[in-house]
């Protein structure tokens, strides 16, 4: 059961989390561009232009945020079955995860969502591109710290 459990973590960060990392950080990018092209775009906020690629990746954002709570959930149960809740190196990533999601929730998606809504220049896109940097780099040091798992004794 523990193997299973490990496989749909993994497999779900991998396709939760990923789309959500890709997506955000080519959003300022394409801010940018939206912003230089914003006349062209208006009559047409949900086309094919740079204003509909902004909703399409605020979208696949906030879709794969949602699905990205089974993460942790199948992380704890996983954990729980190896009975290494209380290992510095999980409450470490407990926290950094945390962290991530509150990055997400509190700064990525608002800044994104003012965007759509027309209230955001040129520093709101670099503001933008730091979130989404610190965003991914809190699930980078979340994936090593459950790769090299400090002080493990599983032997792997």
């Amino acid at each position: 059961m523990t193997k299973f459990l490990l496989a749909v973590h993994v497999i779900a960060a991998i396709l939760a989390v990923g789309p959500v990392a890709v997506a955000a950080s080519m959003f300022p990018p394409a801010a940018r561009r939206a912003l230089a092209t914003a006349a062209d775009d208006l009559d047409d906020p949900r086309g094919s232009g740079a204003v509909g690629t902004l909703h399409l990746l605020h979208r696949i954002c906030r879709v794969y945020a949602v699905v990205g709570v089974v993460v942790p959930v199948f992380g704890f149960a996983t954990a729980g079955r190896m009975g290494v809740l209380d290992s510095a190196w999980l409450i470490v990533s407990i926290a950094l995860t945390a962290l991530a999601a509150l990055v997400l929730v509190a700064l990525v998606l608002p800044t994104q969502t003012a965007f759509l809504e027309g209230g955001a220049g040129p520093e709101r896109a670099v503001r933008l591109a730091m979130f989404t940097g610190l965003f991914n780099l809190l699930w980078a040091a979340v994936t090593v710290l459950m790769i090299v798992r400090p002080g493990s004794t599983t032997g792997a």
